[in-house]
C-alpha cells in the first residue's frame, strides 16, 4: 500500500500544478492585471518580489480590520441618525403636548374671561339703566308727529313723574 500512494500523490500534485498554472494563466492575462503591470508601480513592484509580496500580505491581513471600521462608521452613523429622529421625534410629542396643555389652559382661561366679561356687561348696563333712567326721547320725522319712545308696559309705569 505504501508503495501506492507516491504514484497517486505525485499524481494529485500533477493535476494541482497544472490547475495553479491555468489560474495563474488567467489572472495574468486579465486586461486589468495587464493594465496594472505596465504602470510604474506594478513594474517596480515585477522588479521587486519581496516588497510585492509583503504589500499584498498587508493588504490581505489588513482587510478584515478596515471592514470591521468601516462597518462600525457605518452602523454609527445610522444609530446616530436613527437617535437624533428619535431624539428629534421625542422633542416634538414634548413640545406637542406642551403646547396642547397651554391651548386648552388658554382657552379655558378665554372662556372665564369672556363670561366675566359678559356678566360685568350685564350688571354695569342694568346699573347704569337703574341710576340713569333713559328719557323718552322725542324724535319727529318729516311727518312732525312721529315719536320714538319705550313701549314697554313694565317699564312705563316707572318712568311716569
Amino acid at each position: 500500500m505504501a508503495k501506492e500512494d507516491p504514484p497517486s500523490t505525485s499524481k494529485d500534485l500533477q493535476e494541482l500544478q497544472k490547475k495553479l498554472s491555468l489560474l495563474v494563466e488567467s489572472i495574468q492575462n486579465n486586461s486589468k492585471v495587464v493594465a496594472f503591470m505596465k504602470s510604474l508601480v506594478g513594474q517596480y513592484l515585477d522588479r521587486h518580489p519581496f516588497l510585492a509580496l509583503s504589500v499584498l500580505v498587508f493588504v490581505a491581513m489588513s482587510a478584515v480590520p478596515v471592514g470591521f471600521f468601516l462597518l462600525i462608521v457605518v452602523l454609527t452613523s445610522l444609530a446616530a441618525f436613527v437617535g437624533v429622529i428619535l431624539l428629534e421625534g421625542l422633542v416634538i410629542s414634548v413640545g406637542g403636548l406642551s403646547l396642547l396643555c397651554v391651548l386648552c389652559g388658554l382657552s379655558f382661561v378665554s372662556l372665564v374671561m369672556s363670561g366675566t366679561i359678559i356678566v360685568s356687561y350685564i350688571v354695569v348696563s342694568s346699573l347704569v339703566n337703574y341710576w340713569f333712567p333713559p328719557r323718552l326721547l322725542t324724535q319727529q320725522n318729516s311727518s312732525g308727529n312721529c315719536q320714538l319712545a319705550m313701549k314697554s308696559a313694565d317699564l312705563e309705569g316707572l318712568y311716569q313723574e
